[in-house]
Formats: C-alpha cells, structure tokens, sequence
C-alpha cells in the first residue's frame, strides 16, 4: 500500500509529526507499537510533574497515585488512535521494521512512502553494575506503578529525573538516597545551580552520595545494597535515573545502512535527515535533546523538509529551552559559561535582590544571562543572548524571555528596556540584563570565565 509519509513511532514526535502532516494537506500514516503520546504522556513529563505536584500539596502517596493515573487517562483521551483517526491520521497498531528507503513492513505486510520519519524514542539506560541482574529495578516505565511509597528508596543518577523524583518521594516520607557518579548532582548546568539543588535536597532530607560509580548492588531478604567505593547504603526499592537509550533495536536501521551513534542513536543532520535519503528522524531517537518540546518541534520540521517545505529550516539546539522541576526549579537555554564565546560578558543577579524573592522568602537562587558579540554590531547595545541559567521557584516560565532572545538574535538591550510587573519574578531577567549597561544593585555585567 502506498502513503505519502509513513511515521514509525507514536510518541510525541510521531505524533508531533502526524498533526503537522495534516496541517500541510498530507494524509500520514502512522505506526506505532505502543499507546500514543509514548513516554511523555504514560511514563515521562505528565506522571512526574503530577507526582511532585501532589507531593508538595501534602497528599498521600495513594491519593497522589490516584491523581498521577487519572491525570495520565485525561490527557491520554485526546491522543488516542481513534481521536487521530478522526483527524485524518491513518493508524496501524503494530511493530514497523524498516526495510528499504521507502518502505515498512508491519506483520508481513508492506507499505511504501517516498518519506519515512524514525519517531521510535527512547527508553532508560541500564548501566553495567555488578549484581544489577540480580535486583528488582524500577524505571520510569515501573515507578509509576507503585501501590506504596518505598521507606527507603535508592536513586542511581543524580541528573534532572534523579532529582525531581528523588524531592517528590521524600515529600512522601521516604528516606531517598541518590547516588551520582559526577562530583556533583545535574552535572550538565551551572556548578552553582547544583550548589542550590543539593542544598535543597539536603534541606528535604535525601541524602547525596556524589564522585564515585555505584560498584554493586545486591538483594536479599526483599532489602537492595548498594555500594559505592567503601560506602554501602541498604534501601528497599532502586530507581534507575541514568540517562536514556535510543530505541532502534529490530526496525532494520542498521541492515539498511542508517548511521547511529556510540549510544546507539540515529545521527541526523541540521535537517534530520540521517544518511539514507528519504528516511528523516526526530525526537529522542535522535540523541539531541530528550524533551517533549524538542521532539515536537524536530517532527515538525522533519514533516517540512520531508515534504519540501522547509528548506531553510535547520534544528538549532543551543536555542532549545529545557527545566529540571525541583525545588528550586532549574531552567537553561544555550551556552553554560564555561563554553561562552571569546569576548562573552555576564550578568549574575543573586535572588537576594528581587523583591519578589524576598516577599515569598526564597532567595535561594540567582539568573544568570551570557552574552556574546553579534556577527556585525558585536557588542553594541550588549550583544546577543547567547545563554541563560535560571534558578528560582518559577524558573520554567522565567526562562521564555531569554530564549526568545536568543532565537530572534535580539540585542541584550531590549530585555532591559522591556517593561515587567512588579513585583513578579520576571523583574529578575531585566534587571539582571540591566547589568550589561550600568551597576544594578551594586552588580554590573562581568567577562565571562571561560574554560
């Protein structure tokens, strides 16, 4: 059977791409051997942000568990098959195994597209520690199946996943050790963004085990061991937290020749498109950012380019927003300081001197912009935003200022001439880009301390 596209996976890249498809006029089809929505919907962003809600809410666990599945249902509901069906989405429930530049094979049968989008995700990471094999592990495909909050629960990975849950379950009374190979917890921000979580974390009661490889882990007696270097801590449940792997195992990738990556993922380029013409990637399969909104918009532009209607739209990470939903919250767009371009200049604004920090008691924070010379006008008027690191109670929608700066290259000016309400927390991005031009608070912008 022929299609004019053929999307494998139904997560939020396929299905990102399946609705751009018919935004473009184009009836896609879609196959997927999973429920729709994937990760995000059943096992990601909407169970974990319910949980952490209901955790700083004071519910019970059960009654948070309640919540989560009911929530998952709700926003499942607009996402089925049969809702894209109803769209104009074609749909077949089934695995796919891609077996030539144009065409997938579903249970023996064939279907052909001159453009196939790889869509398939990606799923927990199971680092290689002695005795794993032996233990009961949960994942973010298990955690959530929980009937009854863990007393002790051992997290392996200190990163955003590690952390967010590790805050939610002690919220519930547990007693959460996380264990993080890195010399400090999400390693990937700013060293003083992970001074403020592992504050926070502490404050909260998780203990932090950081700088060392968990060497082994055992189970017995329904208790798990985990060791890491001379430390052993006992817990009854462990969460694997470290990182994800690309689902391309069985879709026929490599026996065509599509080129993956040491971890496994699909190498695209600007344009998604991997090394076989015709067949086009997008979402966490991908390797780039493993994030809802960049998966949705990777399929998006991977629908235009499929269908020759994007040439010149390319995939830029470095403006690509994403947040770790601690407490603090913990938002970046682009560059950390440390990789800032030569003649780079920052602003560093202490939450100690927004007023609406100070009236809500949460001065535990700071943002943070970079800026970098502009190709003609260098650094006139400030130059452009090339990174921002927020760390505050509403880090998450802080965060769009600056990423709209960076996206559009506008001069650093504008965000200190824009206009905030006061006293919101957005006040901090314009007085912190304020620091460019004059003293704000005693602080003006700095060069950047680049490694």
């Amino acid at each position: 059977m022929s299609h004019d596209l053929i999307i494998v996976g139904g997560g939020t890249a396929g299905l990102g791409a399946a609705r751009a498809a018919i935004v473009h006029g184009v009836r896609p089809l879609l196959i997927t051997d999973g429920p729709i929505g994937g990760d995000c919907t059943f096992t990601g962003c909407v169970p974990s942000k319910t949980l952490i809600a209901q955790s700083r809410q004071g519910a019970t666990f059960h009654d948070a568990m309640d919540v989560v599945h009911r929530t998952i249902d709700e926003i499942a509901a607009t996402e089925s098959a049969d809702v894209l069906r109803s769209e104009g989405v074609e749909v077949i429930e089934g695995r796919g195994a891609i077996t030539s530049a144009a065409t997938v094979e579903v249970e023996g049968r064939s279907y052909h597209a001159p453009n196939i989008i790889v869509a398939t995700g990606a799923r927990a990471s199971i680092p290689p520690i002695d005795g794993l094999d032996g233990v009961h592990v949960l994942t973010n495909e298990t955690v959530f199946g929980l009937d009854t909050c863990p007393a002790r629960l051992g997290i392996i990975g200190g990163g955003s996943i590690g952390c967010e849950l590790a805050l939610a379950f002690a919220g519930f009374g547990s007693m959460v050790t996380v264990f993080e190979a890195a010399d400090r917890l999400i390693p990937n921000e700013e060293p003083e963004a992970s001074d403020v979580i592992e504050r926070s974390m502490r404050t909260a009661g998780v203990r932090v085990v950081s700088g060392s490889l968990v060497s082994e882990v055992s189970e017995a007696d329904e208790q798990i061991s985990v060791t890491v270097g001379d430390v052993t801590v006992m817990v009854d449940a462990l969460l694997m937290a470290a990182g994800r792997s690309a689902n391309t195992r069985g879709l026929g990738l490599e026996e065509l020749g599509v080129e993956l990556g040491p971890s496994g993922h699909v190498v695209v380029d600007g344009k998604l498109r991997t090394s076989i013409k015709g067949v086009i990637a997008a979402g966490d399969v991908t390797g780039l950012l493993p994030f809802t909104h960049a998966a949705d918009e990777q399929a998006r532009m991977a629908v235009a380019h499929a269908l020759g209607k994007g040439p010149r739209w390319r995939y830029d990470a470095s403006t690509t927003p994403w947040v770790t939903f601690t407490s603090p919250e913990v938002a970046r767009v682009g560059v950390l300081e440390s990789d800032a371009p030569r003649g780079a200049m920052v602003a560093h604004l202490p939450l100690s001197h927004v007023d609406r920090a100070i009236t809500d008691g949460r001065t535990d924070g700071f943002v943070k912009l970079i800026a970098g010379p502009k190709r003609v006008t260098r650094t006139l008027f400030g130059g452009q935003i090339v990174g921002a690191t927020i760390v505050a109670d509403r880090a998450g929608e802080m965060i769009h200022g600056p990423t709209i700066a960076a996206r559009l290259g506008m001069f650093v000016g504008r965000l200190a001439q824009v206009t905030t309400p006061y006293p919101t927390w957005s006040t901090a991005i314009q007085q912190a880009a304020g620091q460019f031009f004059q003293p704000v608070s005693g602080i003006e912008a700095r060069p950047a301390q680049r490694t």
